[in-house]
């Protein structure tokens, strides 16, 4: 089942429920895959889908931070709480032992050696996680440790 469709069910029930938060998190989620589909001009496949709720995800965590720095901790709850919504969507998050493995045979793969093979490391990196849930942040800390 596409994931819009996933979505739009979870609307009914959450309206059913009164989960005002779940319902206004689901609402936002179906427009940002409609629009993805307008602007592609078709339906999107499984990936892309993805993709869009990762990329709401982390403008979630961008929030938070700004929110936090600014004193504002009820509107960075609040993200909190729709990134736990989106992150039910989203496969199972990579674990930091399976990113340092990526990165490991990544700079392998690569024949990386310092600093300068950076985002060559990164490309590999993120191909080999592509089935999970992952924080290009994380990846990235990953490997700047790794080349040293």
């Amino acid at each position: 089942m596409a994931l819009i469709d996933e979505v739009s069910r979870g609307i009914t029930e959450a309206m059913k429920s009164r989960d005002q938060d779940v319902l206004g998190t689901l609402r936002m989620l179906k427009s940002a895959l409609t629009n993805k589909e307008i602007e592609k001009g078709r339906s999107l496949d499984a990936a892309e889908s993805l993709q869009v709720v990762s990329m709401l995800v982390k403008q979630r965590r961008e929030s938070i931070e700004q929110f936090t720095r600014g004193g504002r901790t009820d509107l960075a709850d609040k993200e909190g709480r729709e990134i736990v919504i989106l992150e039910r969507l989203l496969p199972p998050a990579a674990s930091p032992g399976a990113i340092a493995e990526a990165v490991t045979a990544a700079i392998a793969e690569t024949g990386a050696t310092s600093a300068k093979d950076f985002g060559k490391v990164m490309k590999a990196a993120m191909a080999t996680l592509a089935g999970a849930s992952v924080d290009g942040k994380l990846v990235s800390e990953a490997v700047k440790a790794q080349l040293k």
